[in-house]
């Protein structure tokens, strides 16, 4: 086994690290060594060890993203309520 005499630093949100820490550890390793397995994988296979893709979401679901956005965009009006009660009222007369 090579010497290890490199550094390497990154930032991460704390509240990740301390995730990450305790799912190696679960695991039997340390944040370190899963970084080192995940390095070395990325060589072994030429990129990174796992599929990369955007995630597909169902016809309802992208749906509802397009119309957040449409929303947002000022596209298309959404709808105020004045109170929940007024809001289950109009989600019950849809059905």
């Amino acid at each position: 086994m090579a010497l290890k005499t490199a550094n390497f630093n990154m930032r991460i949100e704390a509240q990740k690290k301390a995730d990450a820490e305790a799912l190696y550890n679960a695991l039997g390793m340390t944040l370190p060594q899963a970084v080192n397995m995940f390095i070395s994988q990325s060589l072994l296979v030429g990129g990174l060890p796992f599929d990369v893709r955007m995630p597909r979401f169902n016809k309802e679901t992208e749906d509802a993203i397009r119309e957040a956005r449409d929303i947002i965009a000022g596209k298309i009006q959404r709808k105020a309520y004045n109170s929940v009660d007024e809001f289950i009222a109009d989600m019950e007369a849809d059905e």
